[in-house]
């Protein structure tokens, strides 16, 4: 256990960046690409004290690994020697990245910045980042997000029981086939071989047109599906309204709200039945407290999207906590990989978000 520091003591020294890219244990085969390996951006924050805080985003692509450094390197430029105050900080570099504008890359870029700080003040306490926000440690509900891309009927199906290690209580299924036939067929393959008490979400990737949607909407709502995830275009709020609208079956958007008032605008339009921000792109730690807020006064259930080990540790701050989005991507680069229990993240007593990277597989696979 690292030695507990007074919070007010901690100053920042800096931050070093490390881009990897990770191969994935399973394919992912969505209707935008197919994805065999993950880059992610690795953030290590230094305080005077000698407090380490880590983070991580997924770049998406390899060319956003650079970018994304230089500006998480500048905004720890503007803010070197301050005392280490999340909240304070992220509305200072909101102001001085306005020009340039605080969203894609930059976004990004803060977000994971902001997530370091966080975890460098709940270590430096001593417990974990949830108990730093006011919660208890304990399980997250989990569902698994490997693979399940598009595939044939019965390859899925294998696919999905092989996804029910560690007891996992749903998977999310991607679809976008060239027809809905195929997606039904797929569909119906996959919820046939899983057990009723398995929830079966899927995930359309903004595939869809507003009409199509609503067709292959209406055709799943009797298939035993848990949520329709971004049928048309994440930024279409009345698109989406209009299906929240005609469809039973609950409509989940929300991995792209670029910050917090993306997801009040959302919910403002009605534009979905339930969210699932992305730590990275909400604005980190202090960006999803924020949105964790505002999905509580609507009474919505918020989700989270990728980097399971921070966002279990939000959830279990969240009042409205749903699902925990599990991707085992850092596996191949951890220390201690984390390993699914009865379906459920285990948040323990270790400090901070509990990142710690193996620094030879970092090595390995260090992109260049």
């Amino acid at each position: 256990m690292p030695e507990a520091h007074p919070l007010s003591d901690l100053r920042l020294r800096g931050v070093s960046c490390t881009a990897v890219e990770v191969p994935l244990r399973y394919v992912l085969g969505t209707s935008a690409a197919t994805v065999r390996a993950a880059p992610l951006l690795l953030v290590e924050l230094q305080t005077e004290e000698g407090v380490t805080g880590r983070s991580y985003v997924f770049c998406y692509r390899r060319s956003g690994a650079k970018p994304i450094a230089a500006a998480v390197e500048d905004a720890a430029d503007i803010v070197r020697g301050e005392r280490i105050a999340p909240v304070t900080m992220a509305a200072k570099l909101q102001r001085r990245f306005a020009l340039i504008g605080v969203t894609g890359i930059v976004r990004m870029a803060l977000s994971a910045f902001d997530m370091a700080l966080w975890d460098a003040m709940a270590v430096a306490a001593g417990v974990p980042l949830c108990t730093l926000l006011g919660a208890a440690p304990r399980p997250v509900r989990a569902y698994n997000s490997c693979g399940l891309g598009l595939m044939s009927p019965q390859a899925a199906a294998d696919e999905a029981e092989a996804l029910l290690e560690g007891g996992m209580q749903a998977v999310k299924l991607r679809l976008g086939y060239a027809t809905l036939a195929e997606d039904l067929a797929v569909t119906r393959a996959v919820r046939r071989r899983l057990a009723d008490r398995v929830q079966l979400m899927v995930d359309y990737n903004q595939a869809l047109s507003r009409v199509e949607a609503l067709e292959r909407g209406r055709a799943l709502q009797s298939e035993g599906i848990a949520w329709l995830e971004e049928p048309i275009r994440h930024d279409d709020l009345p698109g989406n309204a209009e299906i929240a609208r005609a469809l039973d079956l609950p409509l989940q958007i929300g991995e792209n709200f670029d910050g917090p008032k993306d997801l009040l605008r959302a919910l403002q339009a009605q534009a979905c039945d339930l969210v699932m921000p992305d730590v990275a792109r909400i604005g980190g730690v202090t960006g999803w407290m924020q949105a964790a807020g505002v999905a509580e006064a609507h009474g919505i259930p918020m989700s989270s999207h990728l980097m399971p080990e921070v966002s279990a540790q939000l959830l279990a701050a969240t009042p409205t906590a749903h699902w925990l989005e599990y991707v085992d991507w850092t596996d191949a680069i951890a220390a201690e990989p984390m390993k699914i229990v009865d379906g459920c993240w285990p948040l323990g007593e270790k400090p901070g978000s509990g990142l710690a990277w193996d620094a030879r597989a970092v090595e390995r696979h260090r992109l260049q």
